[in-house]
Parts: C-alpha cells; structure tokens; sequence
C-alpha cells in the first residue's frame, strides 16, 4: 500500500547540480598533483622500507633489526607531520592556503629528489642512513602541511553541495599513486635483475618525481586563495590563530578525530607497508607481492570516489564509521588468510582490507574541515590529521614487526592490538557528531525538508538531502 508525501515536504535531488567554478576546477587538478606527488614518494619510500633499504642503508645490521631501523626511519617522516602541520596550518591560516601550499609542494619534491641521489652504506659509510633520515624528515615536514592545505584549497573553492566528494578526490592521491608506485616497482623487479635493480633500479621512481614537481607548480601558481578564507580573513582579523589558541579551544575535537581517523592510517600502514614484508616472508615473490598492492590500491580508488559521493548525501562520519567496521573485520582474519599463500586469496584478502579504509578516507577531509572556524581550520585540521598519522600510521610497520617477532613470528599479539584500536574509534565516532558547514550552517543530511525552504532559494549551504 503506498503512502503520498505531503504537499509542504519536498524531496532534495539525490545528486548535486551546482556547476564547479574555474577556480573549482584548477584547484582540484593542484591539489590532485600535490596528494599525487606526496602519496607516490611515501608509496615508494614504503615498499622500499620493507625490501630495499635495509640491505642498503642498514647492512651493517642483523635483518631482523636492519628491518627494524629501516620502518624506524620510515616512521621518522610521520614524526615530522605534525611539526610541519604545526607550522604551515599556523602560517595558512595567517597568509593564506596557496602561498603555502607551493612552498610545501616544492620542498616535499625536493626531498624526494635527494633520497634518489643518496649514497649506500657501503659507498659513504654511516652518513648515508643519517642523510635518509634527514631528507624522509623534509618530506615529512612538507606533507604535514600538503596534505591538509591541498584538502581545504579544494573544498573551500568546491560547490557546497559536493564538498566532501572534492576532499575524497585529494585523498585518491593515496591509492593512485600507490598503483603507480608498486607498477613501476614491480616493471623494475620484473625486468632488471636483482644486482641491477638494488644498484639503481630503485633510485628511478625518486628521481621521476621531479616532472611531478614541474608541471604541479606550473598549475598550482594559477590557483587563486579561496573565497572562504577571504571572507573568513577579514571577519576573524583580531583573533588569535596560533596553534596554542586551537589547542586550547578545540583540543578536545583534535583528541576525538586523532583517534576516528585511526582504523583507516593503521590498516592502511599494516597492509600496504608492513604487509610487502610480511607477504614476500611467506611465499609471495617481490613482483607478486607488488602486483597485489597494486591491484588492491586500484579497486579502493573505486571505494574512495562513491565514499565521497555518499559522505554528501548521508554524512561524513557515517562513511568513515562503515569504512572502519570493514577494516575491523580485515584485521581480525589478516595474516590468518595470507598465511594459506594462495594469490588469489591474498588478493581478495588485501583488496578487501585497503577498499574498506579507503572507503572511509573519503569522509575525513570535510569532517575534519568543518569541525572548525575558518581561522583555525588550517592549523586545527593539521592537528588531527598528522596526530592521528603520528600515533596510529608512524609506528604500525615497525610496531607489526616488532610484536610479530616478539611472538616468534605468530600474528596474534599485532591483531589484538589492531581490532582493540579500531573498535575503540568506532565508539568514539558513534558518540560524535558531524560538524557545521564551512560557513558555519547546519548539515542535515537524507531528511526531507519544506517546500518553504527551497521555493525560489537554492538548497542550503553544504545540505545535500534525499
């Protein structure tokens, strides 16, 4: 028996029709070179933490702890995050997003440059792992503010009923650029031999970075500052935006996202860093092993572009919420499955894990934007996103290995920590709520509203219903 809607309510278009600006346009191709060029390197520098560089910058060392030094420098890049958020969120938030995205765009392209010219142990002694760390230090403390800035530039200049679909986009800079990473990777492996691809065939996808460099500055220098920092610039002008003024305003909401956004960073890290290692430990050759993150890095594109899409219809934490349920259920049968050694099996088991986190990654950019003011939007997004990085993505290879190798080899010790984390996130999104709009309206998402609403007045700010 069907029921009629009554004449005052009204149903909002499923999918968005406002038109993107130029400016709209220009800046997600920007921020789609920036996430691309900072995703790839960290994508490169994170198969090589686990194969290449222990043998290389940490020979001198047994390979159990030459593994271990090498996911510590590794984590080293992670460390400076939230240094480099601390300082460009405060300067982004001051002068402005672009000015500060092209300094952070050029550094991190220069840091990655450098790591491809970097001597081997053998060749400078104990100089080489220090100027590792040194340079992963740079492309830590660049992308602690890239990543953020490319993030808000997009949203601020995207239609306000497509927001969190344009954050998603920055965030497939991360699986993209990892299925470009491990297909180079695995082309290399695949046709250089081992002595050839340890001597300079690894160097190669460093060094490419450059023309990444080239053409996003080109396109990033036609980008003009965001109307919404415009406007929240002259209105916010008297007060203060310095880190410790977000901290002690909105410390509570960085401690609450740090911790929401921690199933996608540690299942993300544990699968695509932790587990080349652990894959090619058990059966899976290195091109294998490669040809598996890379297959399963292009389906979660796939999750992160319809995460974005539903984050608008239906809210942004509920998408990170389902994202994070499918990542607890990926951490609890993980190495369980790997350990059959069967291709397809793993496939299907990786594929599963990184769609569900990247999933979910779609709806972190507009949750974490909008739970602040303009004024402190750069510095306090920073926060949170680079904590979470610290304290969940940091340490989860090395921290995989350690316990795996504490429980003399068995898995049990790394999973419990895993499924604790996710489950207590999940709590803790189950308690939250989503923020206002970038303008500071109010998100109500799938709900029916008035025809008074909508007759002759386009749809709310950020609003997008059923």
């Amino acid at each position: 028996m069907s029921q009629s809607v009554p004449a005052k309510l009204i149903k909002r278009p499923s999918r968005p029709a406002t038109s993107a600006s130029p400016q709209a346009k220009r800046a997600v191709v920007s921020g789609t070179f920036g996430s691309a060029l900072e995703w790839f390197d960290f994508a490169v520098y994170g198969a090589m933490s686990a194969t290449v560089f222990p043998s290389l910058f940490f020979n001198e060392l047994d390979p159990a702890m030459g593994l271990l030094a090498s996911f510590a420098a590794f984590g080293v890049g992670f460390f400076a995050r939230p240094l480099g958020g601390i300082v460009f969120g405060h300067l982004g938030d001051r002068i402005g997003r672009r000015k500060v995205l092209l300094t952070t765009f050029i550094s991190m392209g220069i840091g990655s440059l450098l790591i491809g010219l970097l001597p081997s142990y053998s060749a400078i002694g104990f100089a080489a792992p220090l100027l590792l760390v040194l340079m992963r230090f740079i492309q830590g403390f660049a992308l602690g503010g890239e990543a953020t800035g490319a993030q808000l530039m997009t949203m601020e200049h995207a239609p306000a009923d497509r927001r969190a679909f344009y954050g998603a986009l920055m965030a497939m800079g991360s699986p993209i650029s990892q299925v470009a990473a491990n297909a180079m990777l695995a082309l290399l492996s695949g046709v250089l031999s081992e002595e050839a691809f340890m001597s300079w065939g690894w160097r190669v996808p460093f060094l490419l970075s450059i023309l990444l460099v080239a053409v996003g500055i080109y396109i990033r220098v036609k980008v003009e500052e965001t109307p919404v920092f415009q406007e929240g610039k002259e209105e916010f002008a008297e007060e203060a935006t310095n880190p410790a003024a977000v901290l002690r305003t909105h410390g509570v909401t960085i401690a609450r996202l740090i911790l929401a956004y921690s199933p996608i960073v540690l299942t993300f890290y544990v699968v695509s860093v932790f587990g080349i290692s652990y894959l090619t430990q058990h059966g899976f050759t290195r091109s294998q092993t490669f040809t598996i993150i890379m297959i399963s890095n292009f389906l979660s594109v796939i999750a992160i572009w319809w995460g974005g899409r539903l984050a608008d219809l239906y809210g942004r934490r509920k998408i990170l919420v389902i994202g994070s349920i499918g990542s607890l259920a990926a951490a609890l049968v993980f190495f369980r499955v790997v350990d059959l050694g069967n291709f397809p099996i793993t496939l299907a088991m990786v594929s599963f894990a990184l769609v569900a986190a990247q999933f979910g990654n779609a709806g972190q950019g507009a949750l974490f934007a909008e739970a602040f003011p303009t004024h402190m939007r750069y510095t306090g997004s920073a926060l949170a996103l680079t904590g979470s990085n610290l304290l969940f993505a940091a340490p989860a290879p090395f921290l995989a290995s350690w316990l795996t190798g504490l429980n003399g080899g068995g898995t049990i010790y790394i999973t419990v920590f895993w499924v604790a984390v996710i489950a207590a996130a999940i709590i803790n999104m189950l308690l939250m709520g989503d923020g206002k709009t970038l303008e500071g309206g109010e998100h109500r998402f799938g709900r029916y509203v008035t025809a008074a609403e909508t007759d002759g007045e386009p749809a709310r700010t950020g609003v997008v219903d059923r």
